[in-house]
C-alpha cells in the first residue's frame, strides 16, 4: 500500500470513529436541550426570574424588603416564605407564583426557592440567637399608644405624622400603605431595610430594643392612616362609589 492510500485508509477510519461518538448531521448534542420552564430546579435561575426583580439581587432587597437578611429569616420560618410566594399577599404587590393560585411556578420549585433563600442566606437558629419579636401579633394593637411609640422610635427619621424627614421617607403615605399590609408593616418594623439604611427593632434607639407589644401598637398606629381610596386627587360622593 502506498503512503497516500495508508493516510486515506487512517483518515477515513478516524471519520467513522468520530461520525460513532456523535450525532448524525443537524441533530443536538446531549445536554444541548433546553429545559422546558417547568423542569428548571436551579435556584439561581428560579430566583433570577422570578424574585430578583423585587426583592433584589442576591435577596439584598430593592423594591420589597431583604430576603437575605438573617433577622428576617428568624422570624418568617420556611411555612411562611412558601405560602407567600405560592399565593401571594392579596391587596399588595406581592403576587401569588404557584401554578394552582394562578403563577407559573411547580410546587417542587417553589420548595427549591425556599430551601435556597434558607440555607444560602440565613439559618434555622438564627431566632434563637436574637430573639426578635414574633413573625405575627400575639396581641391586639393599640394605635393610641402607638402613636406614642412613633415618636419615641421612628419619628426622628420619618418626621412628624410619618411625613417623612430628612433621614427617612414618608409611611404614612397613601400609596405606600396601599401597597403592605399589616403583617408587611411588622416585617419592616422587626427587620428593618438594612439596604435602605433603616435598622431593625433593636436600632432605633440605642440600648433599647421595641417590645413585642411595642411593635405591635406601632404597626396598628400606622395601619389607621390607611385610606379608603390611595391616592384619589378628589371627593368621591356615595352614589359614585356604587
Amino acid at each position: 500500500m502506498s503512503a497516500f492510500r495508508h493516510l486515506h485508509a487512517i483518515a477515513a477510519a478516524s471519520a467513522l470513529v468520530l461520525c460513532g461518538c456523535a450525532p448524525p448531521p443537524g441533530q443536538p448534542h446531549r445536554g444541548a436541550e433546553s429545559l422546558a420552564p417547568n423542569e428548571v430546579l436551579e435556584f439561581g435561575t428560579l430566583y433570577a426570574d422570578n424574585c430578583a426583580g423585587c426583592h433584589g439581587l442576591n435577596g439584598r432587597g430593592g423594591a420589597a424588603l431583604a430576603v437575605a437578611d438573617p433577622v428576617y429569616l428568624s422570624i418568617a420560618d420556611d411555612a411562611v416564605i412558601r405560602e407567600r410566594i405560592a399565593n401571594g399577599v392579596t391587596g399588595t404587590a406581592m403576587p401569588a407564583f404557584a401554578r394552582g393560585s394562578g403563577g407559573s411556578l411547580t410546587s417542587k420549585q417553589i420548595d427549591v426557592i425556599v430551601s435556597g433563600i434558607r440555607s444560602r442566606w440565613g439559618g434555622h437558629d438564627a431566632a434563637d440567637r436574637l430573639n426578635p419579636p414574633s413573625y405575627t401579633a400575639t396581641s391586639s394593637g393599640d394605635a393610641e399608644r402607638g402613636g406614642l411609640v412613633y415618636k419615641t422610635y421612628c419619628e426622628s427619621c420619618h418626621g412628624g405624622d410619618g411625613r417623612g424627614g430628612s433621614h427617612a421617607s414618608a409611611i404614612t403615605n397613601d400609596s405606600f400603605l396601599a401597597l403592605v399590609s399589616d403583617q408587611g408593616l411588622r416585617s419592616i418594623v422587626i427587620s428593618g431595610r438594612p439596604e435602605l439604611g433603616a435598622p431593625d427593632w433593636r436600632g432605633n434607639v440605642p440600648g433599647t430594643p421595641m417590645s413585642e407589644q411595642e411593635v405591635t401598637d406601632v404597626v396598628a398606629w400606622l395601619a389607621s392612616h390607611r385610606v379608603r381610596t390611595p391616592g384619589q386627587p378628589y371627593a368621591v360622593t356615595e352614589n359614585e362609589q356604587r
